[in-house]
């Protein structure tokens, strides 16, 4: 533990003296705008401040102490005063470019040996395209984790039987419960899924951050979904606890137990490599959930060997698992022949642009499949933007959904 201390807090300074660079630089853009005597003042003052904040906080953080909103605090303020200084340099490095290029053009054309100074202008749109992107990420933070969207996807399954045409499912995933701090703030967020008078719920994964206790405040406002024909559940890579920090082996493994129970208190049955079926009117829809399934480094527990055994191959069949890759890598060439896939894990990094004709997050280069309906082979897979949020206390661009699917 010393040596992990130790590295950890070599990496801090290491980082810390790339932020020293980075302020020096900026301050650049500060000073040329705002050029009087007090503006070092102005400048240095709240950065030592919220530096001095941020390495107190980190020093004194303990993992094994829950302390969600400590952390969140945090990395929110990282991102609302050092992300958008980052787009500050960028400026100014395109046009100091410029200025060494036009400086020795003119040493060696002209007698003019005089470096150019910096234009205003540009410091001025830098400055106000931080000032722009720290305000969307504070609107994130404060407006955009509650914005939740009822998002309708109308599919037609092959071999869907007839007492299934109009039937409506609603799909939540990625809740993230440790990362709120009061229940009712997502009351509407309840009352919009019941809104959808659904026939079924399927939740696929990550009810926790990293501790089953997290949940136990929102057991009785999850507990308000209702459906005609119940609601199911699958674990997530964070369900696990394997990014948690527990005092004994014995503790973690009682972490899965717990989340179930609480879950099941909340009236979701959870699904581990196994199935259900749906019955109307002697006709059958299969509802299979597999336990995580991603690459490496998350884990790989799924089976869907196991989760279909019995299932005919003909027969419809919906498949929950939390990590969008299992279906390319698995799921899509399986011999029982799964019609719909539904995920989710990214969260569309809660982060990028939603647009009806265009969608581009940064999650894209880790996860191709990363939002919405895709087809391959003649399957489906649906992938849910996520219900809450993790690290970054906010959503900018991909808001929270619920996903509202209506079968034909």
């Amino acid at each position: 533990m010393f040596f992990q201390n130790m590295s950890m807090q070599k990496n801090i300074l290491f980082l810390l003296g790339i932020f020293l660079v980075l302020e020096v630089y900026v301050y650049q853009a500060f000073k040329t705008v705002y050029f009087n005597q007090n503006a070092k003042f102005i400048y240095w003052i709240p950065t030592v401040l919220i530096y001095g904040f941020l390495l107190y906080s980190v020093f004194t953080f303990n993992r094994a102490s829950h302390e969600y909103l400590r952390f969140q605090i945090v990395f929110s303020t990282i991102l609302i005063f050092v992300l958008p200084k980052i787009l500050v340099a960028l400026f100014l490095l395109v046009e100091d470019i410029f200025r060494l290029f036009n400086f020795g053009y003119h040493y060696v054309a002209t007698e003019n040996h005089n470096y150019p100074s910096r234009r205003k202008f540009v410091s001025l749109v830098g400055l106000g395209s931080a000032a722009l992107l720290a305000g969307l990420v504070l609107d994130g933070i404060v407006f955009g984790k509650y914005r939740h969207r009822a998002r309708v996807v109308r599919l037609k399954l092959k071999n869907l039987p007839t007492a299934f045409k109009g039937y409506k499912i609603v799909q939540i995933s990625d809740v993230h419960s440790g990362s709120f701090q009061n229940p009712k703030h997502l009351q509407h967020a309840i009352d919009l899924i019941n809104k959808q008078d659904a026939d079924l719920i399927l939740f696929t994964g990550d009810m926790v951050n990293n501790y089953a206790d997290e949940f136990v405040p929102f057991i009785d406002l999850f507990s308000q979904i209702k459906s005609r024909d119940g609601k199911f559940a699958v674990l997530g890579n964070h369900d696990y606890g394997d990014y948690g920090d527990f005092k004994t082996k014995e503790e973690k493994a009682l972490n899965i137990p717990q989340l179930i129970e609480y879950e099941k208190k909340a009236g979701f049955e959870m699904l581990r490599n196994e199935h259900r079926i749906i019955e109307k009117n002697g006709e059958k829809l299969y509802i299979l959930g597999v336990e995580n399934w991603g690459i490496a480094p998350f884990p790989q527990f799924g089976d869907l060997d196991k989760a279909a055994q019995g299932v005919p191959a003909d027969a419809a069949k919906i498949l929950m698992s939390h990590d969008p890759s299992h279906f390319d890598a698995i799921v899509k060439n399986h011999p029982k022949n799964v019609q719909l896939t539904i995920s989710g894990h990214t969260h569309g990094m809660q982060f990028g642009i939603d647009l009806k004709n265009f969608k581009w997050s940064p999650v894209k280069y880790k996860y191709p499949k990363w939002a919405d309906l895709y087809e391959s082979e003649g399957k489906y897979l649906y992938v849910n933007r996520g219900f809450g949020v993790i690290g970054y206390p906010g959503r900018v661009g991909v808001l929270p959904e619920i996903t509202v699917f209506e079968l034909s």
